[in-house]
């Protein structure tokens, strides 16, 4: 696992950020799901697939799982959030977040069917032969499962989106009866500036940031109060993923990203102007030997071997030195 894909999943541990991310994909920014009211749970998916005389188990590890209790007429409702954090885009997210939603689910009915074991004969529970067969009763329901794909990325998700997209078939009469799995997925550069401000954590600043890493100014920025105040830890997660290098004072736990952007910025045209000076007259002492070889009649072929240019730079500066005699 990479530093990203570690730090991606430790900052999205955090319930306030996991019930931020779903506020803003399911209920467009309401605080509906309290981060209070969220309990993990293991995020290993383990189940024998087959059945019970299966040789082999199938094992997966989801990067964030968590139970979100809610109250709906006076009855608790429990839904099971996941979350799977991309930096590249995954052309087979679908099947992926397909296969983790489906253990999850099986796993619950495994569950059902263990917690049956006994408690027939223990509490006058009576299976019928079908309840018995199934390990699931009638009445039983499972918890419905959300999976979040949250993409830590600054270009368009150009993979499936779906299972059907993933299909060589196109035929609609085969489609119909194919269950269309669709992935829920966060994409920084197709929310606008403006639903950013749904966000009510610093996961809306790092994705705008991601969103906005390559423009070649920070006016995008300038104003936004959001970025005036910033927790550390999502600054090092802007800088590990876009390599922005937003330095401030390390004892500070937030960050004015705004100041220390454009301090950045500014830092990086002066170094590019001190650079550009160098270099400057780095090329005018080079020139300044080429006009002395040349009034030395030294051949083109000489010039170049002393100075390390090419001939087509050497004639390029004498025509130049030539031009401006005249």
């Amino acid at each position: 696992m990479g530093k990203i894909d570690v730090a991606t999943k430790q900052y999205m541990s955090h319930k306030n950020v996991i019930a931020d991310a779903f506020n803003f994909y399911v209920y467009d920014g309401e605080q509906v799901i309290k981060p209070e009211r969220l309990q993990k749970i293991d995020t290993v998916e383990f189940m024998m697939p087959y059945g019970n005389d299966a040789k082999a188990a199938v094992q997966k590890i989801r990067d964030n799982l968590i139970v979100w209790e809610s109250v709906t007429d006076g009855d608790a409702v429990y839904v099971v959030l996941g979350t799977e954090n991309q930096d590249k885009i995954h052309y087979a997210m679908a099947v992926k977040n397909m296969l983790y939603d489906a253990l999850q689910y099986a796993k619950q009915v495994e569950e059902a069917k263990n917690s049956y074991h006994g408690k027939n004969k223990t509490t006058g529970i009576k299976l019928s032969s079908e309840e018995f067969l199934s390990g699931f009763r009638k009445q039983d329901k499972l918890m419905p499962v959300i999976t979040l794909v949250v993409y830590f990325g600054d270009k368009s998700w150009d993979g499936a989106k779906s299972i059907h997209d993933m299909f060589c078939v196109k035929d609609e009469h085969i489609l119909k009866y194919i269950p269309n799995y669709k992935i829920n997925l966060i994409e920084p550069v197709k929310v606008s500036d403006n639903e950013y401000e749904k966000f009510k954590t610093d996961l809306g600043s790092v994705l705008q940031f991601i969103k906005h890493q390559s423009d070649e100014d920070g006016n995008w920025i300038k104003g936004k109060q959001r970025f005036k105040s910033v927790e550390r830890e999502a600054v090092e997660l802007i800088n590990m993923i876009t390599g922005a290098n937003i330095a401030d004072n390390e004892k500070e736990e937030v960050v004015d990203v705004c100041r220390a952007w454009e301090n950045s910025l500014k830092n990086a045209k002066d170094e590019g102007q001190r650079v550009g000076e160098i270099q400057g007259r780095r090329e005018g002492k080079i020139e300044g030997k080429i006009e002395a070889y040349a009034d030395c009649d030294m051949t083109i072929t000489e010039i170049a071997k002393k100075v390390s240019k090419s001939e087509e730079y050497v004639k390029d500066v004498i025509k130049k030195i030539s031009a401006a005699c005249l």
